[in-house]
């Protein structure tokens, strides 16, 4: 098992849902990826079948993986809407299989309370929404009454629309901006900070070099005193600052994990799992022998 000290630049911070209590800061936790879609960017189609999703699920969790995301719906840039019943008949088995098997938490990474709500009864802790709560008006209180961890996601536009031409005059501080005020809105609604992971958006209406700056300060995220999440994983800005395929992007995937954990990201979600443990357990090892990490 990898080593979790944390890093004098990363104060705990604790993220809460349903009965469980994480504290963060450090050695970074990490999200495996299971996409039951026919259409998803990297592994569309790949666990469409339940029993493929059931196993992949599995597969990470032997990998090292902290907690899961299953999602149902592509959020690819320009992906096309699903209903919420199929979006429920892709999850839900895979959820109620896979919460029977393993004691890691659940997230179900969806934009709509139907299904958030079917994936919690089902066996899933955390709601992982790419429109911060907003697009279905009684997401925050299926959220609330089901006391869920939630991911609250930064995006320019929807999926359709997101990287048409995204633009911002201080990417950082517009981000910034709106998470703060996510953060104030969902406590109204009964969603305690405290539950709150927040994410910035990596490639939801961002450039490459948007994405780039935002990686470079997690730390003006982190400073509005919740845990952040990075979604990077295999996403076409690594292939578009390499000059290569997205096919090709396995190896900056990892570069990136390694430096977003260092620089503060409390939970990285990926695709491959064991290397990128793998990774952060070597970069731990050098940190901790040369002096610089803390208890």
């Amino acid at each position: 098992m990898a080593a979790t000290h944390g890093t004098p630049q990363s104060p705990r911070l604790a993220w809460s849902f349903r009965e469980q209590t994480w504290e963060l800061g450090g050695f970074p936790k990490l999200m495996g990826i299971v996409n039951v879609t026919p259409d998803s960017f990297s592994d569309g189609g790949e666990f469409l079948d339940p029993t493929r999703a059931i196993e992949q699920c599995l597969r990470l969790v032997d990998d090292g993986a902290d907690l899961l995301d299953v999602g149902g719906e592509s959020t690819r840039p320009g992906a096309v809407p699903v209903g919420e019943d199929e979006e429920i008949r892709r999850v839900v088995p895979v959820i109620a299989e896979v919460a029977r098997r393993v004691s890691v938490p659940i997230s179900i990474d969806t934009t709509k309370a139907a299904v958030a709500q079917r994936a919690l009864d089902a066996g899933a802790a955390i709601v992982n929404d790419i429109s911060g709560l907003r697009f279905d008006p009684r997401m925050p209180e299926v959220c609330a009454r089901a006391q869920a961890g939630v991911v609250c996601m930064h995006m320019q536009g929807t999926p359709q629309t997101m990287q048409i031409d995204p633009r911002y005059g201080d990417v950082v501080r517009e981000v910034a901006d709106y998470l703060a005020q996510r953060l104030a809105a969902l406590d109204e609604c009964g969603i305690a900070r405290e539950r709150i992971v927040i994410d910035p958006g990596i490639g939801f209406g961002k450039t490459p070099e948007h994405n780039l700056t935002i990686l470079k300060n997690i730390a003006r995220f982190r400073a509005l005193g919740r845990p952040v999440l990075i979604g990077h994983s295999r996403k076409r800005f690594l292939a578009k600052i390499l000059g290569r395929t997205l096919d090709e992007t396995s190896s900056a995937t990892l570069g990136v994990s390694a430096a977003a954990a260092l620089a503060g990201a409390d939970l990285l979600r990926l695709h491959d799992v064991r290397a990128t443990r793998d990774v952060l357990a070597a970069c731990w090892a050098v940190l901790r022998d040369a002096g610089t990490e803390t208890a």
